[in-house]
């Protein structure tokens, strides 16, 4: 039940003479002890100047145990049947009740009640704030009639209908204008129904929330959180500010610019920033289609004057944020409408920006530039702690790709500054080359190819592949490189080489150091082919065989032991030793070619020598068919290739003499060798020649064993070999005043271009080569 409500009747005199139930229970006081009493006996001091000509205000009362209570009352004077007054009818609201009241109408957020037709009964002055109208002109009004015909305006009658009819409380959130908002606000709506005291459904009672700031800071979260897993997906630098210019477009931003410093796309390190500094644009975007409002063009460079928003971004560390009408911004739109008048119409409308700077590890990369002009907010602080927040994860992502990219960089230019530049042009064979780096994240690896000359008209084809990727994968292979042409300056067999650069590799990992040895792993092969005699020796540390092209067009790989990869040890190296036709092509390759994710070893083997046997105009060609069929857009490894096709020197070009171990036959070797040499057309070396022929003949009979062989071979160089059975070889020595002998191989060293010895199967042989003349 309800309460009786506090009412008290007064004479004309100020006498009490009606008490209802409800002053009794307010005051303490009964009625039997209150009427014909003066009221003026009931108060707890004198009421306040002008509530008694107001007829309503505030009163204090003395209740009946004594303590003092202020009521809030109202008197309505009464008249007898003639029209003289009566008296007067004071009515006392409880407690509490003009606090609620007062509660009501200076809440923050917008409330009103309305009837169980939808009807305007009371309206707070936040609401009335919002809606632009007063409280009269809305009270007593249907709901429709005040509102258009927008969604949430429908909205917002559907579920005032469904509290009015089910009794039940609602709440939503509704995107919603409102006259005096620049745009839509995000609201959070509860409705609920009013009851009197016997439950009786009398209307519905409404709170309306503005959760805009708190909706746009969820966004802004929610931006951050995306940028976590959109921005930085590719180590590429420019792809990673096109994320960016994704991600602020259309969402926080109409049109969005990245600009970075010049060297950010070098591989130079980060220099001191200049009054005026000159960017690189590397993207944009814009809400309109073709970005027709952008000043600059993507790849173009332009210089920010120190006065504008981002150059002050860039030199101050923070985000600056200018509103249309400030010196800074007019400066900057004008600045960019006479650099691309043609666009000056597309900024029309733009009353916002912000600049931030790019900076990851305490290096500026670059500035973004952001500007509103359809969205109807102008940035704010809120805005500026979330550009600078996603501005420095994005940055990390940007110096991460340009740290990438420089490294790769520096990987591939040592890379290729260890790889041969300019193969020694020699007579065995005719080569051609590639080196193909791997496309993937993983960097530059150690793939690496060579040719070296050797003694005796041979050369040595090497193809090696080490583990790992990057700068120490480079360093490796070059270290690897200088010691393969250091064991092949001795002239050793494949195996034998393979044996000591697998000792050196197994030495290091043994020195102590307890650092990684990078040569641990790595593969070589290394082959030998001898023009003379058109033999291939090859031996292999862990490698693919490589592939034999006959002249019919035949393409095989060799059947040959791989061996273990170096520093693995316990097995031994093998070689196989084959000769070859004239014309045939030795293919060596790294497993970058042959590395197919999608298909087995040995279905890769055959596609390869498919290849290998099409037909191609040059080696040149071959190397790029052989690429281009093999290999995917982005190889997952480096490759590399090199083609060999052999060549023969005929009788023509070798003469050979047995020697008979006699130092009179001195003399008609040397005879011979001179009667060649005019044959050859090269009677201008017959001086030298005859002078290395005597030293070398005579050395052999004297100090070695039979059987003695000399050998002239006419390549690039000429070439005079002497082989005896003994395997010991020579020493260069400095002969004194009175030695008698130890100059012989002096006066080789001084009138050649340059000697040596190499081991063989039978012995050794000592051979020094000269130029041809005019060579």
């Amino acid at each position: 039940m309800e309460p009786d409500a506090a009412v008290a009747v007064l004479d004309a005199l100020g006498r009490v003479t009606g008490w209802s139930d409800g002053a009794r229970l307010l005051t303490g006081h009964a009625a039997g002890d209150v009427v014909g009493r003066p009221a003026a006996d009931l108060l707890a001091e004198e009421p306040a100047d002008g509530t008694l000509l107001a007829r309503s205000g505030t009163i204090a009362l003395r209740h009946r145990d004594g303590h003092r209570i202020e009521l809030a009352v109202t008197a309505c004077a009464v008249t007898d049947a003639d029209g003289i007054p009566a008296g007067y009818v004071v009515t006392a609201d409880p407690p509490g009740c003009t606090l609620a009241a007062q509660a009501f109408e200076q809440a923050s957020m917008s409330m009103s009640v309305f009837d169980l037709r939808q009807r305007y009964l009371r309206v707070n002055d936040a609401a009335c704030k919002v809606m632009g109208v007063s409280e009269a002109s809305l009270s007593g009004r249907f709901f429709p009639d005040t509102a258009g015909e927008a969604d949430y305006h429908q909205g917002f009658l559907r579920h005032l209908r469904e509290v009015a009819e089910t009794g039940r409380p609602v709440r939503y959130e509704s995107f919603a204008g409102a006259p005096t908002l620049n745009r839509e606000h995000l609201w959070s709506i509860e409705m609920w129904p009013l009851r009197a005291g016997s439950g009786e459904l009398t209307a519905v009672g409404i709170a309306a929330f503005d959760n805009t700031e708190q909706y746009w800071a969820r966004r802004r979260l929610a931006l951050l959180n995306e940028a976590t897993t959109r921005i930085g997906t590719t180590l590429d630098v420019v792809r990673t500010a096109e994320e960016l210019i994704g991600l602020l477009v259309p969402r926080y931003a109409d049109f969005a610019s990245i600009d970075l410093l010049d060297w950010v796309l070098g591989a130079e390190e980060p220099p001191a920033l200049p009054d005026g500094v000159e960017m690189r644009r590397v993207a944009h975007g814009s809400t309109r289609a073709g970005d027709p409002g952008s000043a600059v063009s993507i790849g173009e460079t332009h210089v920010y004057k120190p006065t504008l928003p981002p150059a002050r971004a860039l030199h101050e560390g923070h985000a600056v944020v200018c509103q249309a009408g400030e010196p800074e911004f007019v400066e900057w739109l004008a600045e960019r409408n006479v650099r691309s008048p043609g666009g000056s119409s597309h900024r029309e409308g733009a009353h916002s920006m912000i600049a931030v700077p790019l900076r990851a590890r305490g290096t500026t990369l670059g500035v973004a530039v952001c500007v509103r002009m359809a969205h109807p907010d102008d940035y704010g602080p809120d805005d500026a702690a979330f550009a600078e927040e996603l501005a420095s994860r994005a940055a990390v992502c940007v110096d991460n790709a340009r740290r990438f990219a420089r490294e790769r960089s520096t990987a591939l230019a040592l890379q290729h500054s260890l790889l041969p530049r300019g193969l020694p042009g020699q007579a065995a064979v005719e080569v051609a080359h590639r080196y193909l780096p791997c496309g993937s994240l993983a960097g530059i690896g150690g793939d690496w190819f060579d040719v070296i000359p050797l003694s005796g008209g041979r050369v040595a084809l090497v193809v090696g592949d080490v583990v790992g990727h990057g700068i120490q994968s480079s360093a490796t292979m070059g270290r690897l490189r200088t010691a393969v042409r250091t064991l092949a300056d001795v002239d050793l067999a494949p195996d034998e080489l393979l044996t000591h650069l697998d000792d050196l590799v197994t030495h290091l990992a043994a020195d102590g150091s307890g650092e990684e040895v990078a040569e641990l792993g790595a593969t070589c092969l290394y082959a030998v082919y001898d023009p003379v005699a058109r033999r291939l020796s090859v031996a292999g540390a862990g490698h693919p065989a490589p592939a034999v092209i006959l002249p019919g067009g035949t393409a095989e790989l060799l059947p040959m032991t791989a061996g273990p990869p170096l520093g693995v040890g316990g097995l031994p190296f093998e070689a196989l030793e084959l000769e070859l036709p004239e014309g045939t092509v030795v293919a060596l390759f790294t497993d970058g070619l042959m590395d197919y994710r999608d298909r087995d070893l040995d279905g890769a083997a055959e596609e390869l020598l498919r290849v290998f046997a099409a037909p191609a105009d040059s080696l040149e060609a071959l190397c790029d068919n052989v690429l281009k069929a093999i290999l995917p857009a982005q190889p997952c490894d480096d490759v590399a290739l090199l083609l060999a096709r052999t060549r023969a020197l005929g009788a023509d070009r070798v003469a050979t003499w047995d020697v008979p171990p006699d130092p009179a036959r001195v003399a008609v070797v040397r005879q011979a060798a001179t009667e060649q040499l005019a044959a050859w057309g090269l009677a201008e070396t017959s001086f030298v020649t005859e002078l290395v022929v005597s030293e070398l003949v005579t050395n052999a009979i004297r100090y070695g064993e039979p059987p003695i062989q000399l050998r002239l071979i006419r390549d690039r160089a000429l070439i005079c070999e002497v082989s005896d059975a003994s395997s010991t070889s020579p020493h260069l020595r400095r002969a004194h005043v009175y030695d008698e002998g130890g100059r012989g191989l002096l006066l080789v060293a001084q009138l050649t271009q340059r000697w040596g010895s190499r081991q063989t199967a039978a012995g050794k042989t000592i051979w020094a080569e000269q130029p041809l003349p005019g060579a």
